[in-house]
Order: C-alpha cells, then structure tokens, then sequence
C-alpha cells in the first residue's frame, strides 16, 4: 500500500452482486446475520473521498469542538456469513487533524496533545468482531495513541449496500465510540475560572464509512 496516498488503486467490477438486505434479527433470539450478506464476504477499503473518521469534545464546558483526520488507510475484511471472521485495520496521520482552526490544528498536533513529530499515526487493530443485533455490529479492537494501546470497542450500524454507476461495489457503516484521552497520555489541560475544565476528557470518535470492494490482481 502506498502510505496515506489519497488515489488508491482500484479496479471497477464487472460482474457486480446484486444489492442485498442487511441482517437481521430473529424473534426472541440472538441476532444472525442475514444469508444474502454472504454476497458481500471479501477484501474492502474505506473510500477517503467519501468517509470522515472524525471526533468531538466539549469546550469550556459550554461548546463542542468537531474535527477530522484527512489522511488514512485502511484494510478490512468482511465475512457475510460469519462476522466473528471480519476484521479492520485502520492506520490515520496525525499530522492530518483539522477541526477548521489553523492555531487549534497546531496545538492538537504539538506536544501538549498527539505529538506528531514524534508519533505520527493512530491505529486502530480489531480484535473481535460480534453482531449485536439487527444491522448493528460491535467491533472490539486495540487503539493505539502515543505509542499506548488500549481496547476499545465500536458500535457500527450496517447502512447498506449498492453498485455506483462506475461498477464499484459499496457498503456504507456508521460507528462509534467514547475514550478517555487521559488513558491514552493526552493529559494536557487548562481549568476555567469557575473550576472546570478547558476541555473534557471524553472524547467521541465517529466513523462514517464508505467503503468499496477491492478486486484481486488477475
């Protein structure tokens, strides 16, 4: 893979698997997965152009601060009749943070925050793969900020399945989950006069993916 290249590669499908329904639930049991998701079993990556792997936290206790990494990779694999096989790796530059605040984006990559000079990806690693319930995934993985890794675990709601008119095979997932910064070393923060914090430990993370189907060399 050529590290964080925005034009990945990709061959179109020609011979493209009809769209098919997501998973469902039978009544009064554990979910299964739907039998027309084994269409869907193979190798994907996540779209750059039209995915955002993002993060808010409250500031000052009174506004959220949104904002995304723009460079990543990804490998993935989905099994349609299995989930537990599925798996996802995804590698993100922090050098790439931008939350639309050119002095707030310098501060996230210095030392206070992810250091990118020094660290300068995020992964994330899954480790288990469960289907919760109706079209609801929990992806259980390893996060690893500054060199720290800790496990989390992932939320993700299969959105659907389609063919673009280029032939690319696409499935959409929303996901996400909470951290702790501090668990991850980034300690950094300022307290307000009336004795809060300039921002919160809790951070959300979102995943809004869209990923395409990759196609073997011949």
């Amino acid at each position: 893979m050529n590290l964080f290249s925005r034009s990945t590669s990709r061959r179109a499908v020609t011979n493209a698997a009809p769209a098919v329904p997501p998973a469902r639930a039978t009544s009064g049991a554990v979910a299964v997965p739907d039998t027309g998701l084994a269409a869907l079993t193979g190798e994907w990556i996540v779209d750059p152009a039209h995915s955002r792997i993002g993060f808010s936290v409250r500031h000052a206790m009174v506004s959220t601060v949104r904002g995304a990494f723009t460079e990543f990779e990804s490998r993935l694999y989905f099994d349609g009749r299995d989930p537990r096989r599925s798996r996802a790796e995804v590698l993100l530059s922090t050098a790439s943070v931008q939350t639309g605040v050119e002095q707030r984006d310098d501060h996230l990559m210095g030392r206070d925050f992810l250091d990118a000079r020094t660290y300068p990806h995020i992964r994330f690693a899954s480790t288990a793969v469960e289907l919760a319930g109706p079209d609801v995934y929990r992806m259980i993985g390893d996060l690893t900020i500054r060199d720290i890794t800790r496990p989390v675990v992932l939320e993700l709601t299969y959105i659907g399945y389609v063919t673009d008119p280029f032939g690319y095979q696409r499935a959409g997932f929303d996901g996400t989950t909470t951290i702790n910064r501090s668990e991850w070393g980034l300690t950094y923060n300022a307290r307000l006069a009336e004795g809060g914090a300039l921002v919160s430990e809790k951070v959300r993370l979102q995943f809004d993916i869209a990923a395409i189907r990759t196609v073997p060399a011949a």
